[in-house]
């Protein structure tokens, strides 16, 4: 089976398969050609990842699951412990925000280090509130893409400014002009065309980091 035909039959997409691929849970065979070819046995296996991340659990304890390290029943069993903290902790969370709703405060009169000290008191406890402290992620793989995508566009640029700046001194093929210059532009404009997509994806959401699958 082709991967278009694997990617329609299971419902996940291809960016799913080679991440899932990368981290040794699918190991389909290859063509000759090159191309892999999924068998019933991969989709099968697929099907599995895709309701084992349906639920939640995490591609770590899959992959220790599939290796045989771990059992399929002490996976979930795991897992269950893990919900019921997140869910204490999310209920946490909604008794302080029902504590700020109930007492109507406003950011005039909000008692902010009260509140603080109460959510520590609460952490020490063992459960997880949002760590205000950690970098947004985002923000890096923009900064990463946008730098990555304006020097490549420049690197595609120099050429066609040299090209033009020689043009000025002495006569230049037509030929050597076009290769030279609008090769290299439309290469420019190409890859903001994909910049422009690769920054809309990350503020979307990345749908193949392991904590979106």
């Amino acid at each position: 089976m082709k991967i278009k035909f694997v990617e329609e039959l299971v419902g996940i997409t291809r960016k799913n398969l080679r991440f899932y691929e990368e981290q040794g849970l699918l190991n389909p065979q290859r063509a000759e050609n090159g191309y892999r070819e999924y068998e019933e046995a991969d989709v099968h296996r697929l099907m599995q990842i895709k309701l084992l991340r349906k639920l939640g659990v995490s591609i770590e304890d899959i992959r220790r699951v599939f290796d045989g390290k771990l059992s399929l029943c002490d996976c979930l069993d795991r897992h269950q412990e893990e919900l019921e903290r997140q869910k204490e902790s999310l209920t946490k969370m909604q008794a302080v925000s029902d504590q700020l709703i109930a007492s109507h405060v406003s950011l005039e009169n909000l008692d902010t280090e009260s509140y603080l000290n109460q959510i520590e008191q609460i952490e020490k406890e063992g459960m997880d509130f949002m760590d205000a402290g950690k970098e947004d992620i985002r923000k890096r793989k923009r900064a990463g893409a946008v730098i990555a995508g304006i020097l490549m566009i420049v690197l595609m640029l120099i050429p066609a400014a040299a090209i033009i700046w020689a043009t000025k001194a002495e006569q230049v093929p037509i030929s050597v002009i076009v290769v030279f210059t609008v090769v290299p532009i439309a290469m420019a404009i190409c890859i903001l065309v994909a910049l422009i997509g690769r920054i809309k994806e990350i503020e979307g959401g990345e749908e193949d980091e392991a904590s979106k699958y």
